[in-house]
């Protein structure tokens, strides 16, 4: 039985290492490295990686944006064309046709 303290010691430290990292990565805060350190920052306190994301993002946000204006003007088109009377319809496509 006395071999159950130094089990029972290893353990908790284990778990409590484990715990304090799942908390700091649940709330964004830095992990440590192998070393013990913690792990490089840039200036501002932001990792490297964040700035490459944010202007990733940024830039996918701009395109969609763009993609969804787009999207909107042709259902508005065909909304137009589906309320619309067939002989004012007809009467266009032909207009549009003859130019």
């Amino acid at each position: 039985m006395g071999w159950m303290v130094p089990v029972g010691v290893v353990a908790a430290i284990s778990a409590r290492g484990a715990f304090s990292t799942w908390v700091r990565a649940k709330h964004g805060y830095p992990l440590e490295n192998e070393n013990g350190r913690r792990s490089r920052r840039s200036r501002d306190g932001i990792p490297p990686e964040t700035d490459r994301t944010v202007t990733l993002l940024t830039n996918e946000n701009e395109r969609l944006t763009g993609q969804v204006s787009r999207l909107e003007e042709r259902i508005a088109v065909l909304e137009r064309i589906a309320t619309d009377p067939a002989e004012r319809t007809a009467r266009e496509i032909e207009a549009l046709r003859d130019r």
